[in-house]
């Protein structure tokens, strides 16, 4: 058996290899030293891309999909006609879906600002998705700009707040163009961490294209997150949109769901816990804050010092387990699979 899987991985990392040998981009030749790092990238998303597929296979027909967006908003001056950007995004279809009915659809949006849909590590996705699946919901998991595993000029045309959001909302209408089995009416968002930010922007920002959200451990306020990250961090996000905080604190702001707290007109369920290392309660406090104020109806639970942090209802613990079920219930109540 160990030699089997052995030779599974083995045959998966040169077939990846092998893909990306025909496929990947020249690096620039003023980039020796972050070279590397990107092909490799490349390499474990083509071989993870595999690994969805093998999964999944049983419950669901995978597939990758390239769509267009917005363009680039870091192209070159000089560019006169910006094109749109080319996106990847992964479909997953129950096979035991019933095509003669309407049926409603999760976009599922991965989390971390250069992180990426995968199979394992303590985001779970690859679990998370196949509890969505089995539950009879076809998923649609953009990889939006700034995702890794697509290329040094993918991952620098991050649009933090923005177009990224963007992305994520045209994934939804390619999948309602392609699959008429699918009810534009209900149709969910379900994000943690930077997906879960997302998540807000989207249901906050275009409530008529969704039936309701799931936001956990949500960045919710770019202003205050820029107080307590890390240096190298700050400086990225200065760099994507345009200027330090301390500069133009008031465009951090409009990029954040606290901004946008008294649009909300969808059910909405957040998630977060009082012990985050990565998303501060701090900043979720300000967005509940925001939503009391403005008198809108939602749905949250805080949990005190809940093992994992960050992740705690994203792992394989009884709690993760117990509060996914609360987020699944919720699903099932506003978009009824």
């Amino acid at each position: 058996m160990k030699l089997k899987c052995a030779s599974a991985i083995a045959i998966a990392f040169l077939t990846g290899a092998s893909v990306l040998a025909q496929t990947a981009k020249p690096v620039a030749a003023d980039e020796p030293a972050s070279g590397n790092k990107y092909a490799l990238d490349e390499i474990a998303k083509t071989v993870d891309d595999i690994a969805w597929r093998q999964q999944l296979s049983q419950v669901a027909t995978v597939e990758k999909i390239v769509y267009t967006g917005l363009p680039d908003v870091h192209a070159k001056a000089n560019d006169l006609d910006p094109q749109p950007m080319i996106l990847y995004a992964y479909t997953f279809i129950p096979k035991a879906l019933d095509p003669g009915k309407k049926h409603p659809l999760i976009v599922f949006i991965h989390g971390g600002v250069h992180g990426s849909t995968l199979t394992g590590g303590p985001d779970n996705d690859g679990r998370l998705i196949r509890e969505l699946v089995e539950q009879g919901y076809p998923v649609v998991s953009p990889e939006y700009r700034g995702s890794s595993g697509y290329g040094l000029a993918y991952e620098r045309a991050m649009d933090y707040g923005a177009r990224e959001d963007d992305d994520v909302r045209m994934a939804r209408d390619w999948m309602l163009q392609r699959y008429s089995f699918l009810d534009a009416r209900r149709v969910g968002l379900v994000g943690w961490s930077h997906g879960g930010m997302i998540s807000l922007m989207n249901i906050l920002q275009h409530p008529e294209d969704f039936a309701c959200a799931f936001a956990g451990v949500p960045v919710s306020d770019l202003v205050e997150r820029m107080n307590y990250v890390s240096k190298k961090y700050r400086a990225e996000m200065a760099e994507s949109i345009g200027k330090d905080v301390g500069d133009d604190a008031e465009t951090y702001l409009k990029r954040s769901p606290v901004y946008y707290a008294a649009q909300l007109d969808r059910p909405l369920l957040i998630d977060a816990n009082t012990t985050d290392e990565t998303v501060h309660i701090v900043e979720i406090r300000h967005l509940l804050a925001a939503l009391d104020a403005a008198h809108k109806q939602y749905k949250s639970h805080i949990y005190e010092a809940a093992p994992g942090g960050h992740f705690f209802n994203r792992i394989d613990t009884l709690l993760a387990v117990q509060s996914r079920k609360e987020v699944y219930d919720f699903l099932e109540e506003n978009l009824k699979p």
